[in-house]
């Protein structure tokens, strides 16, 4: 892939998700003032359940699929044998995802004290099932480089959520909670929308030339995923953690302590995190980029990709850290301008001395795509995991102390987020790694090697 196609993906996909996370902001606004305050209670307290069994059903499916399809496709192999492996493989996940949402329905409303979370996760359950189906084919169409049909999915997500969301909350506005479970059981429209519109487009995928056909297997497809899925399952755990840790460690000393939280996560966590929202369409090219070279033997020429992929996102990122940090000030007034001024004031604290983690986050986002593009994913995984240990081991001597506060989470965080992308860039650019050479992907190709001298027969069929 040139330099100009890779940035060609990289816009496409970017683009999308602007346009995306637009409909679903304006959505936002018109939805809180139809459900009030308890409707949206509900509607936020239905969500991680939800997002935990997606971490484990789907997280890092599209990375690790592009992969395995940019290398199938960089050999001339066919890939529909190995889509179809994919999708009946993760559509099993996403069945028991969605069967333990309904089998924990009742426990979960009872333990969060409000039986009508109950309907809520049943017609939110359905969605784990579509979201993992989507990821592979959003993988098999990142791993040919084609990222227009990733974007539009986006956008039909968000366009059906949106339409049918107002239009449930609007119908049942004298009942709330039937409102909150329309609105989320448009979520599970949108998924099959999306599902339905992506599956329709692979089907049209033209088949030219004739391939050799290589039927990968699911534990070959499962095993290359679980890496990718751990390095992108990590991240978002530790942080649902945090909700408990943080809260916990400022109570002993404050009664403030939920709103401090808020401040933190709600405020100076959402703008940190902007900068690695615009890179992650770079992200999401590089893993075909990077693993193309890879698997046609050009690994200086990956590491290359690798390197230009870092210095587009420290060129976009590093800017936007400074700008958060010098205007910290007038965005949190313009953006937050209901708080107190007490809490103004922590949060431009929080926001200034966050900002170094705009920078580190979206670093990190691409060193663990292109790692997993190299076949390295387990590596990313792994620096992830030492990088969260870090930030719990700060965090509790840090945020312990009354003087530091809850300025000891993002310390915390920074050091999280500094520790993982220096351990990241010192693998993408080691040319081995221990003993074994490229991780999962060393043993991935022995396996393949020992299969096909055992008689593989590769058919030269059209696909």
């Amino acid at each position: 892939m040139k330099h100009k196609s890779y940035l060609k993906s990289v816009a496409v996909i970017s683009l999308g998700g602007f346009a995306a996370k637009g409909i679903g902001a304006l959505y936002r606004i018109p939805l809180v003032g139809m459900l009030g305050g308890y409707g949206m209670g509900l509607y936020q307290m239905a969500y991680p359940l939800f997002c935990v069994l997606l971490t484990f059903s789907s997280a890092g499916i599209p990375s690790a699929f592009s992969r395995t399809i940019a290398r199938e496709t960089a050999k001339g192999i066919r890939t529909s044998d190995t889509v179809r492996t994919a999708l009946s493989l993760f559509a099993l996940l996403g069945l028991c995802g969605s069967a333990l949402m309904c089998l924990c329905a009742s426990q979960m409303s009872a333990l969060q004290g409000d039986g009508n979370l109950t309907q809520c996760y049943f017609a939110l359950a359905p969605s784990v099932f579509f979201v993992a189906l989507i990821a592979v084919l959003r993988g098999y169409f990142q791993g040919k480089n084609d990222m227009a049909p990733t974007a539009a999915s986006e956008i039909v997500e968000q366009l059906v959520k949106a339409g049918a969301g107002l239009f449930f909350a609007y119908r049942y506005a004298d009942m709330p909670a039937r409102a909150v479970a329309g609105t989320l059981a448009a979520v599970t429209m949108s998924e099959v929308c999306a599902f339905a519109y992506l599956f329709m487009r692979y089907r049209a995928e033209p088949r030219r030339g004739c391939l050799a056909a290589r039927k990968t297997g699911g534990a070959e497809i499962l095993f290359s995923a679980v890496p990718v899925m751990a390095a992108s399952a990590l991240l978002p755990l530790s942080q649902t953690l945090d909700s408990v840790i943080i809260v916990r460690l400022l109570s002993r000393y404050t009664t403030r302590a939920v709103s401090l939280y808020g401040l933190y996560s709600g405020g100076a966590v959402s703008l940190v995190s902007l900068p690695a929202s615009v890179c992650y369409g770079l992200a999401a090219a590089s893993v075909p980029a990077v693993s193309a070279c890879f698997a046609k033997g050009e690994e200086e020429e990956g590491r290359t990709r690798a390197l230009y992929a870092l210095g587009l996102t420290l060129l976009l990122s590093l800017p936007a850290a400074v700008g958060i940090f010098a205007l910290a000030r007038p965005a949190v007034h313009i953006l937050y301008g209901g708080l107190s001024p007490e809490d103004a004031e922590t949060l431009v604290g929080l926001v200034r001395l966050s900002s170094v983690s705009a920078a580190t986050l979206a670093g990190v986002d691409t060193l663990a795509a292109c790692l997993t593009g190299m076949g390295r994913a387990k590596y990313a995984a792994r620096n992830m995991l030492l990088a969260v240990l870090v930030k719990f081991a700060l965090q509790w001597t840090l945020i312990s102390n009354p003087a530091i506060s809850v300025s000891g989470a993002a310390i915390a965080s920074n050091a999280c987020y500094l520790v993982a992308f220096f351990l990241d860039l010192l693998y993408t650019f080691k040319k081995k790694v221990g003993r074994k050479q490229y991780g999962y992907g060393r043993w991935l190709r022995g396996r393949t090697a020992r299969y096909q001298r055992g008689g593989n027969r590769c058919d030269q069929k059209c696909g």
